[in-house]
């Protein structure tokens, strides 16, 4: 919220379910000038802890919310403004912000989640926004689910449809997998594409979902208006192996929780409702086994299997990589294969998770990538 001097930090929507967050910590101090996308604050939700970043460059003149308050989503967090604004006026502000109710999201995917028939599976779609710009697809990565997505897709669907899709053997997705394969899963997110009533789409894939975009893209060149990898799987065979067999036989909070942290630069982003999400998910009839069978398919013997790098010049749709450079799960050299092909953005700070870990800068890639292909 920005008045004609004075600038307002705010709880944003983080994800579809969320009515509020914790403040842990604040990151600047009264006083102290900041630049455009600076982090300021970090905030707790019940998905992630992550940081807000400033809306614009100024003063920080007043910090409202302190550490440990729960703020509802459009509550004051801080002000800022140019130092030749009286106190008074910064005052006579805060006092007069109206914060919003907070209102439930009504539960996990409220709204927005449809299971849709496709391909002989049952899969969990999070569908967002209107419009007749191309519709964007989502595709997350291994042992995720539509959650990957929560602080991009809103901030995508500006002005166009973007549907997440959960993978078979993920998430509450239906559990067969077939052998668990690229072509398995491939076939499942076509189905869904279709079953959507989509023509033309951007496609966007996070690690093992990045190599599924590019095999849509590669399989069907008409569908791909343009091919995002965040962190994309399949363009060299390193990946961390370790992380792989950890994640796959966690089954304790201790062990999840350990596991989880090597997605992120930043290990205290993992909370307890972080860690118990994916335990449930886990825990679901035919979890484990779908989700060996797929890590045994795509990842024997703690290798990338499935090779794409040699096979990027067949793909005619632009394409762009975003990668973090802390990953370590699969490194960021990995990017490179796209020189030449597309562009790459390499991040600063933070690790596999990216889309989650610098949420608006990566969102800020993706809305100009697009922006480029409807010029």
């Amino acid at each position: 919220m920005t008045g004609e001097r004075i600038t307002a930090i705010t709880m944003p929507k983080w994800g579809m379910t969320e009515s509020d967050g914790k403040l842990v910590a604040w990151l600047v101090k009264e006083g102290e000038s900041v630049s455009a996308m600076d982090e300021v604050v970090e905030m707790e939700t019940t998905k992630i802890t992550g940081a807000i970043e400033a809306p614009e460059g100024g003063t920080v003149r007043r910090l409202v919310a302190k550490p440990g308050d729960v703020v509802p989503i459009g509550g004051l967090l801080a002000v800022m403004a140019g130092e030749d604004v009286p106190q008074a006026e910064i005052d006579a502000f805060v006092d007069a912000f109206e914060a919003p109710e907070s209102k439930s999201g009504g539960g996990e995917g409220a709204g927005d989640v449809t299971v849709i028939e496709a391909g002989g599976h049952s899969l969990r779609v999070r569908s967002l926004g209107e419009g007749e710009a191309t519709p964007i697809v989502l595709i997350h990565g291994f042992g995720g689910d539509l959650d990957a997505w929560l602080f991009n897709q809103e901030a995508l669907a500006a002005d166009r449809q973007v549907h997440a899709i959960e993978l078979p053997g993920h998430g509450q997705s239906s559990k067969s997998v077939g052998d668990g394969g690229p072509d398995a899963l491939g076939a499942a997110v076509s189905a869904a594409i279709d079953a959507l009533g989509l023509e033309r789409v951007v496609l966007i894939g996070q690690s093992m979902g990045g190599a599924l975009a590019l095999d849509l893209a590669l399989a069907r060149p008409g569908l791909a208006a343009g091919v995002v990898l965040v962190a994309g799987a399949g363009l060299g065979e390193e990946i961390d192996g370790a992380f792989l067999e950890a994640f796959g036989s966690a089954d304790r909070r201790k062990e999840m929780k350990a596991a989880l942290q090597s997605l992120f630069a930043d290990p205290a982003l993992v909370n307890r409702n972080v860690v118990e999400g994916a335990l449930r998910n886990r825990r679901l009839e035919g979890a484990a086994e779908a989700l060996e069978a797929i890590r045994e398919a795509w990842f024997p013997g703690g290798r990338q299997a499935h090779a794409l790098a040699g096979r990027l010049g067949e793909i005619k749709a632009p394409i762009l990589a975003l990668w973090g450079v802390e990953d370590r799960i699969i490194p960021a050299a990995h990017a490179k294969a796209v020189e030449g092909r597309g562009e790459i953005a390499l991040i600063e700070g933070v690790g596999h998770m990216v889309q989650m870990e610098a949420a608006g800068e990566v969102n800020r890639h993706i809305l100009a990538f697009v922006a480029g292909l409807e010029a």
